[in-house]
């Protein structure tokens, strides 16, 4: 077995391959640029080299600094992580040449599965369900107009070296066609420099379910069931989970054998990915085979007990596989969530910035399941801008699909970032979105439950009372913490008010509390009442509660009159007072927000990369304004509205934070 390997990679995915080789009691090393010099990998493993400065194309994608790393450190083995060099043909080549091994496939899968038309190709050929599709070089856009037509409206207009979502239109129509050939084909050329266009049938209903497969050298090949990935956003993952909910016996043994066909077809030995798409009937039809270990492959581990980055780990190390087809087993459910350093209230556009407070629920043993989390990030740490925004995934386990959901839930409502802007009350919505619980999602979830972007979570009357009740308990001992600390001892309980009224997401209830040693009963005006116990105290941020004999986890703040309460994805203003405060709070004007209509803002911090217009300018609705630039995404903002400039505030190359104001109108 090898001695030592390095970790060709950073963040969350090198923490997690070094805790696999720490246990199988091998060194790592780290490598990092200059933002992440205090990074968590870089303190996980038992050395660090630096390689370059913080954009990727500078340190962690270039092949001859790692190779520099590789003989300081006397590794033996890389392994890639995903993404960076992951699936890079010509590093896995560089590093044979050495004498270095690769955990991962060999060269020439990598360039056969890297190529979205020899891939399918391939997978023709190995007797796998294909789109139906053209899959010749199309000269032009009345060739893919014809083509179009030939296989039958909606189609799918994607660029072979794609990935990522781009150089991919969809058309329903010859005019749509004959546009989205050309985009694909401008954008493809741009990002990929390869503008080859090929065309497929696009399927209606799609879900997209992927199928994990483990080879050796040996020949042995083996599949460890699948994983929905059907919740996506612009194409990129968002919620995963194992087993299908959709997913028959029947079904997922054939995706699986033709799956390892095609891994076979390819000499592949490592752990892969085949992914389908599945329409509402069950059809599957292949659509690409990532070689390389997928961002989700934590839920797989879970429901089978395998670990596969031991797993590629001892593949490489030239060892056959210990398991056979036989050996796997599904045990109950997974659910994983990407936790992205993404603002949701801001059609998620990336956020950065110090992690003030970052306490992830404990892992192991939550309730009916367990929890997992992996993470490449520490409180006080920096999200940069300069790499991939997410910051955790987010795992549990339960023995069944409900009990896998409800602990998903505790464990987001147990998880506290402050600093950022995150998704977080976004997937604690998708958690409870009745689609998501009956399992009946497409790709499409999204785009259709949240047409207008993500405004955030409405909390039903029976939730808000539970919610309400725990407020007005927790505002008991607030009170009576206070009375003592004022130095009132005396029968500071009696002056302590049983009278309140909770005010919250535009509802009121007037209640009352009785409480005893264990608990409090809250009773509402309309003669329900509810039991609350638990051991929160004023200055926790976290307070798990019984409320009605059912758990309830809240993150609280404490604001005027009451708490900042965040729970199953709403972010309440609950106010709390006597009788006549509430009176008095009822006259009181509401405040209004400033009126920034003729302003635009920057809707995230970012870089200024150029500037469109000038002071006197007329624009029209939808007119390009300014670009800004984040996590190595360009953001174009657009005018709203007609209307003048009348002041421009930044320039290129200026840093702004959220809300600065760029320039002002009119």
């Amino acid at each position: 077995m090898f001695d030592k390997i390095l970790i060709a990679n950073r963040g969350e995915i090198a923490c997690r391959v070094i805790k696999t080789a720490r246990k199988m009691g091998i060194k790592t090393v780290a490598i990092y640029s200059d933002a992440d010099k205090q990074a968590l990998h870089v303190q996980m493993a038992d050395e660090a080299i630096h390689i370059g400065p913080p954009p990727a194309n500078q340190s962690y994608i270039v092949i001859d600094k790692v190779m520099d790393a590789i003989k300081q450190s006397g590794a033996q083995a890389v392994h890639p992580g995903y993404g960076f060099l992951s699936e890079n043909a010509k590093f896995a080549e560089v590093l044979e040449a050495a004498g270095v091994a690769f955990i991962g496939p060999p060269k020439g899968a990598i360039e056969a599965m890297g190529d979205k038309i020899t891939s399918k190709k391939i997978a023709q050929d190995a007797q796998v369900s294909t789109v139906p599709g053209y899959m010749g070089l199309i000269e032009d856009a009345d060739e893919a107009v014809k083509i179009s037509n030939e296989i039958g409206y909606p189609v799918m207009i994607k660029a072979s070296a794609g990935g990522g979502g781009k150089g991919m239109r969809i058309a329903w129509n010859d005019e749509e066609a004959r546009e989205g050939f050309q985009s694909s084909k401008n954008e493809a050329a741009n990002s990929f420099g390869d503008d080859r266009i090929f065309i497929e049938k696009f399927v209606t209903q799609p879900r997209h379910i992927e199928i994990q497969v483990l080879c050796d050298a040996h020949g042995n090949g083996i599949y460890l069931a699948e994983r929905e990935c059907s919740i996506q956003r612009r194409n990129q993952k968002v919620v995963e989970e194992a087993p299908s909910p959709f997913l028959d016996e029947a079904t997922r043994k054939a995706m699986g054998e033709q799956s390892v066909a095609l891994a076979k077809a390819v000499g592949y030995a490592s752990a892969g990915t085949v992914e389908f798409i599945v329409d509402g009937d069950k059809n599957f039809y292949f659509l690409e085979m990532n070689t390389r270990l997928q961002v989700e492959h934590p839920v797989t581990e879970l429901i089978t007990g395998v670990d596969l980055v031991e797993q590629m780990i001892r593949v490489a190390n030239g060892e056959p596989l210990s398991i056979t087809q036989d050996d796997v087993k599904i045990n109950g459910w997974a659910i994983e969530n990407r936790l992205y350093a993404e603002d949701p209230y801001r059609n998620f556009l990336p956020s950065i910035g110090r992690l003030t407070r970052y306490r992830p629920p404990a892992e192991g043993e939550l309730g009916a399941g367990i929890v997992r989390n992996d993470t490449g990030v520490y409180e006080g740490g920096e999200i940069s801008m300069y790499y991939d925004p997410m910051i955790a995934k987010l795992c549990t386990w339960a023995p069944t699909r409900g009990e896998a959901i409800e602990t998903m839930r505790n464990a987001l409502d147990s998880f506290e970032v402050e600093g950022i802007g995150h998704n977080l009350p976004f997937v604690a919505a998708v958690m409870d979105h009745q689609i998501f619980i009956d399992g009946d999602m497409t790709t499409a979830f999204i785009e259709e439950q949240y047409p207008d972007g993500f405004e955030g979570v409405t909390l039903d009357e029976a939730e808000l009372k539970r919610v309400a009740a725990a407020a007005a308990a927790m505002n008991r001992v607030a009170e009576i913490r206070r009375t003592r600390v004022s130095g009132r001892l005396d029968n500071h309980e009696r002056r302590v008010g049983t009278e309140w009224n909770v005010a919250l997401q535009g509802a009121s209830f007037d209640v009352s509390i009785e409480a005893d040693q264990a608990g409090s009963t809250v009773k509402f005006a309309d003669g329900s009442e509810l039991r609350v116990e638990g051991d929160w105290t004023p200055g926790d941020s976290l307070a798990s509660m019984s409320v009605g004999g059912e758990g309830l986890v809240l993150k609280v703040d404490k604001i005027t009159h009451g708490f900042r309460i965040r729970s199953r994805g709403a972010d309440l203003k609950v106010h709390v007072r006597s009788p006549r405060q509430a009176e008095l709070a009822a006259l009181m004007p509401e405040k209004l927000p400033p009126d920034t209509s003729k302003m635009l803002l920057c809707p995230m911090p970012g870089l200024i990369v150029k500037v469109d217009v000038e002071v006197g300018d007329e624009v029209q609705e939808g007119q390009a304004l300014c670009t800004v630039e984040a996590m190595k995404m360009e953001n174009i903002l657009r005018a709203e509205r007609k209307g003048k400039v009348s002041k421009i505030n930044a320039a290129a190359g200026d840093s702004l934070a959220v809300d600065d104001v760029i320039m002002e109108f009119e």
